[in-house]
């Protein structure tokens, strides 16, 4: 329901509770009459220094995703967005048709996930060969890879930052991301793509796809993009890249 912060849509965001980045992009995003509140998945353990840790996050996730939702359905938001990707990618393109089909049984409410932003944002910007990047573990990266080839597109090539902790997923520097990116590129990539939601990677992202004249795609800004647009809003950011300026 609409308030006065909100005079046009309340988003309910769920993100987890070692997140600091979400909230922060679409805030300042700017998108006037739209108001976001969170519900916080809680993560007593957010050390993620292996394929095992990174499973035991996940855990962490499952175990308290219900109650964020809980949380965020008391402001009465009209759409739901998932502040967080991994679990959105799991289990390849089924997966995350099964994730999104029990959060709106849950809910009631239209779904906004990170792997279905990034499919939408890829097909409008008419993008088949990518390479992508994460803050993850391996057994991570393979479920993002899994995710993209079964949705149609050719993954070129996927590394994960390997961060420690969820925290320190927030603490990687532009100069890293540059050289992922840098990695990452080639002539015959259409597009690179961001993952983790907690990466802050929008505005570098932006200014990447200027420099290197391709699309250059952050999960935050996919997200924010595809609620809105599902949502009915047209609303456009330049400043957020060709994703928010021209679709």
């Amino acid at each position: 329901m609409t308030n006065t912060v909100g005079p046009r849509a309340v988003f309910g965001v769920v993100v987890p509770s070692t997140n600091t980045v979400v909230e922060h992009d679409y805030w300042k995003a700017g998108i006037d009459g739209i108001a976001y509140r969170a519900g916080s998945m809680y993560i007593p353990s957010p050390v993620i220094r292996d394929d095992a840790d990174f499973e035991a996050l996940l855990g962490q996730i499952r175990a308290s995703i219900d109650t964020a939702v809980r949380d965020v359905l008391t402001a009465e938001p009209e759409r739901l967005v998932m502040g967080m990707s991994a679990e959105t990618f799991w289990g390849g393109v089924e997966g995350n048709a099964a994730f999104e089909q029990r959060l709106r049984d849950r809910t009631g409410l239209p779904v906004t996930t990170g792997a279905s932003s990034c499919k939408a944002a890829l097909d409008e910007l008419a993008c088949h060969r990518i390479s992508v990047f994460s803050p993850y573990q391996p057994i991570a990266d393979r479920e993002v890879g899994r995710y993209f080839t079964e949705a149609g597109f050719d993954v070129a090539a996927i590394t994960g930052l390997r961060c420690p902790t969820a925290m320190d997923i927030a603490r990687v520097p532009d100069d890293r991301l540059r050289e992922v990116v840098a990695e990452l590129d080639g002539p015959d990539v259409d597009a690179i793509v961001q993952v983790g939601t907690n990466l802050s990677f929008v505005a570098l992202a932006a200014t990447l796809e200027a420099e290197l004249g391709k699309p250059v795609i952050a999960i935050n800004t996919a997200t924010l993009w595809h609620a809105l647009r599902e949502h009915g809003f047209s609303d456009q950011r330049p400043e957020l890249g060709s994703l928010m300026r021209d679709h």
